[in-house]
């Protein structure tokens, strides 16, 4: 077993038994595994996905996202089993997750700074803009002077 600081590296025997232990619930996209939507070309991806993403795919993927895609693959290159690869940022919240991204870690830019974002399975055909909120949602503390009738008999000071 691996050291709790990462130190020893898992050798692949060892992790292979590690999966077996573990069985979880097979991942299927649209009725097809994992490696099933790996082999599939992009046409056959298009066919997958919902309208928008299909219609995203047909217009032809740009210079941009085909760049991030490059970078993913980079960032993945060279990795030992068992190990995340390093954040890749990008500003391409409109990007459409496909199968080739699952494992990546990606930083999403989401107008102030970008959340590392880890790509499962589950999100292929989401936008990765859905995952990085832009907002920070409202906690809604009491009730200021002013805001009600009765804090008008409060004393300022």
């Amino acid at each position: 077993m691996p050291a709790k600081g990462g130190a020893d590296k898992m050798d692949a025997a060892t992790y292979a038994e590690l999966k077996k232990k573990r069985q979880f619930k097979k991942f299927q996209y649209r009725g097809i595994e994992l490696e099933g939507l790996l082999d599939l070309s992009n046409e056959e991806l298009a066919r997958l996905v919902t309208a928008r993403a299909r219609r995203r795919f047909q217009r032809g993927l740009k210079r941009k996202p085909m760049a991030l895609i490059k970078k993913l693959r980079k960032a993945k290159k060279g990795l030992e089993i068992g190990e995340k690869p390093p954040c890749v940022r990008t500003h391409l919240r409109n990007m459409v997750i496909v199968p080739e991204m699952i494992g990546s870690v990606v930083g999403i830019h989401n107008g102030k700074q970008f959340n590392a974002v880890e790509i499962k399975g589950e999100m292929v055909g989401y936008y990765l803009g859905e995952f990085s909120m832009t907002y920070k949602p409202v906690r809604h503390g009491k009730a200021g002077i002013g805001a009600t009738k009765s804090s008008r008999f409060i004393p300022l000071k």
